[in-house]
């Protein structure tokens, strides 16, 4: 999947043969039997061009990301404490860019000022409750450390089994 997001549009087996031929030996059949099989799970469309296919696409690398991260979080039983453990290992630049896509999800017209104004600064700070204390995610519970303070994921339950990787959805070579 990576050869066919990597181009942003329809592509030949010939065209992903050759840019992994830049790397290592592959087999022609290969790189078709791996489309064909992508186009049979529904991850591209393909057209007929003369006696070959053009592949595509279907969704781009970041609905996939968001898919995958959305289908591990849906499957939490502490989703609160799942998404601490995730900001934990956030870099300081991925939390800048989580906070620039909260912005754009929110829109203008329900941005928070930056900066309040001291009438608009509450006098006693709330209280803070661990997630599933009192208070389902979403219900007032927040975690104990702000997911920018976090250093790791100690609230996370463990996980069973290798961490999942987008590329193994793909072959075991990426592609």
């Amino acid at each position: 999947m990576s050869r066919v997001w990597k181009w942003n549009r329809p592509v030949t087996v010939r065209e992903v043969l050759e840019d992994l031929q830049k790397e290592r030996s592959i087999a022609y059949t290969t790189v078709m039997t791996v489309l064909d099989n992508l186009h049979q799970k529904g991850w591209v469309r393909r057209e007929a061009e003369g006696r070959a296919y053009r592949y595509e696409a279907v969704s781009t690398r970041a609905a996939y990301a968001a898919a995958l991260m959305n289908d591990a979080w849906s499957q939490s039983d502490n989703p609160a404490a799942a998404l601490v453990a995730f900001f934990g290992m956030m870099s300081e630049e991925q939390r800048h860019a989580l906070r620039d896509a909260v912005r754009i999800v929110q829109g203008p017209e329900t941005q928070e000022p930056t900066e309040p104004s001291e009438s608009a600064r509450p006098t006693e700070r709330p209280e803070r409750t661990e997630p599933g204390e009192g208070a389902e995610p979403g219900e007032g519970a927040e975690p104990a450390e702000p997911a920018e303070h976090a250093e790791g994921p100690e609230g996370a339950e463990p996980r069973e089994g290798p961490p999942e990787n987008p590329a193994s959805a793909q072959d075991g070579d990426g592609r």
